[in-house]
């Protein structure tokens, strides 16, 4: 049995949950997702609590249990809390600012990069070394901060570019120069 995908997933108070079929709904403070969720996945609503079971053990099954009460249970958090993800900017004369709704990166290239938001998202830049990527859908996020992310990746020789905050990158020596004649 799976462990993730046997924990019932609350329903808290303000938010709503709707079920037709194999899609979805689920509205709270912060906004509205909708999801369809795979047809061999059976999800029951009782009493504010959401329950996801496999109709049997096959590989498949198995895969789609966890990853199905997983994805609900981020919807959930999605309106309730909300998700953010934080990039950092490591490079002399590199920065982020915000104009308007879009986020201008300067980061070595000829020109600005630009980034316009979809709805529902929403880039901050406290500081010309920070941003800050917040949204309710999890995956949406996370792929919005990979993108800006790729714009400058990291590189191992002096760790410039844009990293996410706390990542951890691994730094090669460089040349070895001339060692005595």
């Amino acid at each position: 049995m799976s462990r993730i995908g046997k924990l019932p997933v609350e329903i808290p108070a303000g938010v709503e949950v709707v079920q037709s079929g194999n899609q979805l709904t689920v509205k709270g403070p912060k906004g509205t997702l909708v999801r369809d969720l795979h047809p061999d996945m059976n999800v029951s609503i009782d009493d504010g609590v959401i329950k996801v079971t496999r109709p049997s053990d096959n590989k498949e099954h198995r895969s789609l249990h966890g990853l199905t009460r997983t994805l609900i249970a981020n919807m959930i958090e999605g309106v309730t809390k909300g998700f953010e993800r934080n990039l950092e900017i490591h490079g002399v004369g590199y920065r982020a600012q915000k104009q308007g709704n879009k986020l201008v990166l300067s980061v070595g290239y000829s020109h600005p990069v630009e980034f316009v938001p979809e709805a529902g998202m929403e880039i901050d830049v406290p500081t010309p070394t920070r941003i800050t990527v917040r949204g309710i859908d999890k995956e949406l996020v996370g792929q919005l901060a990979a993108n800006i992310r790729k714009v400058r990746p990291p590189e191992p020789y002096l760790g410039k570019g844009i990293r996410y905050q706390g990542e951890r990158i691994i730094r090669k020596a460089g040349k070895a120069g001339k060692a005595g004649k």
